[in-house]
């Protein structure tokens, strides 16, 4: 430093230190936790997680999902094996006495060589917010009994927790992390996207959908699953006839589409405490003037963040991904849709596909238009951190082949199969974890404060807290 002031040379040093700090404060971090990679393998479909309820037509499969905009209906759907049998739901907030009763309706499908059991949708509707309700199904045969809690009525300061799982599957791992999710205190299951799987077997054997549905029931039948589509619900396969895609999603699994004016069951919102949850479909028509745009950008501004403060967006395919598999398959929907996300400020977007976990910095690279060249993700203390979340544990395996180096949009990312958490505190904080499966436990992997864009829009912490 010869030739340089003291008063310079101190100066140059305060620069140096806070340029290395700054470094430091937005490196993002690739966890040196490594996994054992071997195979997942499926379990075998008389395997005892698949369990066929005892009793002549004993109804199974049991799951709900919330059957309105608002919280206070409740969609249970089942199937029936043998026979019909009824569609009727008895149901009330004391066990034993079903003081209610909601009448449903019941179909079956056909795909390829498979005919399904009799599969039964029923709508309970008019519930009080906030209170446990016990219900009765099976009327007239052998009848199984569950139970329920709605939300809270939805406001600024609601507490709420949801669990987030994705690409779940049916293999010993998708145990380990759904056995992991049942300790949890999770309220409600954002699922986003991949369920059975049943696609990877020969002419996408639906028998998988049956002891998906079997090996779920333990959480399904009891808290709502707020379900997104993935590539494989699609089941498209024309060469064996089956020429209707997500056929056997839609006959099984039903969703409150029409009570935010949706036209389809693959994009629609629902209110759950003081959450605004929004459901996309990656592998729906989303360019301009199509259905699921039109309607996307009509809901946008009816969102109320003084009732719901948290905006929360699920979708399958990701934005932001850092992993070589399936990387930019989310693009052209990122720039659909993201110059609407930035304006109105989506808190958190949760996405699977990927079978790895990944999680975000708040970005957004919505100023490129072409020829400007500015094509390259900026900080943006408007836009959502974006949560990947595929690594339930099916079939196909981790994706372990991150990019390097790792962008500085990644915060942090691990190839390692789990579940995550979001624990909303109030209108201005929640609390977000990720758990890995390792050594049969669900350890902490990542955890975040995250803060309300439209209550309190100051910086976070990136690294793990």
């Amino acid at each position: 430093m010869e030739g340089i002031a003291p008063n310079k040379t101190l100066f140059l040093v305060f620069v140096l230190v806070g340029f290395i700090a700054c470094m430091s404060v937005e490196a993002g971090i690739t966890s040196r936790y490594v996994r054992k990679l071997e195979a997942s393998v499926d379990m075998p479909i008389d395997s005892d997680a698949f369990p066929v309820p005892a009793g002549y037509n004993a109804p199974q499969q049991v799951h709900i999902t919330q059957g309105d905009i608002l919280g206070r209906a409740v969609i249970v759907s089942w199937v029936t094996p043998s026979e019909p049998g009824s569609s009727i739901v008895l149901y009330g907030p004391k066990k034993y006495k079903y003081k209610y009763k909601a009448n449903g309706h019941v179909k079956t499908y056909k795909f390829y060589n498979y005919t399904s059991g009799y599969i039964h949708h029923s709508t309970v509707k008019s519930l009080q917010f906030n209170t446990k309700y016990f219900y009765k199904i099976g009327i007239g045969n052998t009848t199984r009994a569950f139970s329920f809690s709605t939300p809270p009525r939805s406001g600024p300061d609601t507490a709420y927790t949801f669990g987030i799982i994705g690409d779940l599957g049916q293999t010993f791992d998708s145990n380990t992390t759904f056995q992991h999710y049942l300790k949890s205190k999770g309220q409600a299951v954002l699922y986003v996207g991949d369920l059975s799987y049943a696609d990877n077997y020969p002419f996408h054997d639906n028998r998988r959908w049956d002891t998906w549905g079997r090996f779920t029931e333990k959480s399904t039948a009891y808290q709502p699953w707020i379900w997104t589509v993935g590539n494989h619900e699609i089941d498209f396969v024309p060469e064996i006839g089956e020429k209707r895609p997500f056929k056997p999603f839609t006959h099984r699994y039903h969703v409150p589409f029409r009570s935010s004016n949706s036209t389809s069951p693959f994009w629609y919102s629902i209110k759950r405490a003081s959450a605004y949850i929004i459901v996309l479909s990656s592998y729906s028509a989303y360019g301009k003037y199509t259905p699921q745009y039109n309607w996307l950008e009509q809901e946008f501004p009816k969102v109320n963040r003084k009732e719901t403060p948290w905006l929360i967006v699920l979708m399958h395919s990701p934005w932001y991904n850092s992993n070589n598999y399936h990387y930019m398959e989310g693009e052209t929907m990122r720039v659909q849709f993201e110059s609407w996300f930035t304006k109105y400020k989506v808190d958190i977007v949760f996405a699977g596909h990927v079978h790895a976990y990944e999680r975000s910095k708040r970005v957004s690279n919505v100023a490129y238009n072409i020829v400007n060249g500015e094509c390259t993700p900026v900080f943006d203390q408007s836009s959502p951190v974006y949560l990947n979340v595929g690594d339930g544990g099916n079939i196909e395996g981790l994706a372990n082949n991150f990019t390097e180096p790792q962008p500085q949009y990644s915060a942090f990312r691990e190839a390692s199969f789990g579940h995550a958490i979001l624990e909303i505190k109030n209108k201005t904080h929640a609390h977000y974890h990720w758990h890995r499966n390792q050594d049969r436990e669900a350890v902490v992997g990542d955890s975040q404060w995250l803060y309300n864009r439209y209550w309190y829009p100051h910086d976070e912490p990136t690294s793990q807290s």
